[in-house]
């Protein structure tokens, strides 16, 4: 019995959703990596790696998620790279780098899980069953994430209001 290969991406449909949606991308990556220029490396990075893998996706899971989820890993790596060759650890919070105002830098002070869902969800507008599948996580750990990113960020704005 032959088994059905799976369908796996064209270049052209990348191509597409890559001109649909750079600008969420970008936001998003921007919101991960606190810088502009940076943000589209990675983006471009994103949509390299996808393009250099499509071979090898394998057909249990949307095309949309495996693309957020290279983008959101690009940007990750980027702001990894970022914070290993930055000469203080607080580059994340400094002025100019996309954290300036107040509540980004909030949101900068969350972890990493809830900073993605609260990014993908706001940023980027994506409902719970795509963020799901964009960090690879099940639709109600992004509800639990989502509803503690809130009470986190709820918490922080009391605190530096008193």
């Amino acid at each position: 019995m032959d088994e059905a290969k799976p369908k796996r991406p064209s270049t052209t449909a990348i191509a597409r959703y890559y001109e649909e949606r750079y600008h969420r991308l970008l936001r998003v990556a921007e919101g991960i990596v606190g810088d502009p220029d940076l943000a589209h490396d990675a983006v471009q990075d994103g949509f390299a790696r996808v393009i250099r893998s499509r071979e090898s996706f394998r057909d249990d899971g949307s095309v949309e998620g495996w693309i957020w989820r290279t983008v959101v890993r690009a940007a990750l790596d980027v702001r990894a790279k970022r914070l290993l060759t930055a000469d203080t650890p607080e580059v994340a919070h400094e002025p100019g780098n996309g954290f300036g105002d107040p509540i980004r830098s909030l949101i900068a002070a969350l972890p990493e899980r809830q900073r993605l869902v609260l990014f993908l969800r706001y940023y980027a507008d994506l409902d719970y069953d795509r963020i799901a599948a964009a960090l690879d996580i099940r639709s109600g750990t992004v509800a639990a994430t989502l509803n503690q990113a809130h009470k986190n960020l709820r918490r922080l704005l009391e605190e530096v209001h008193q």
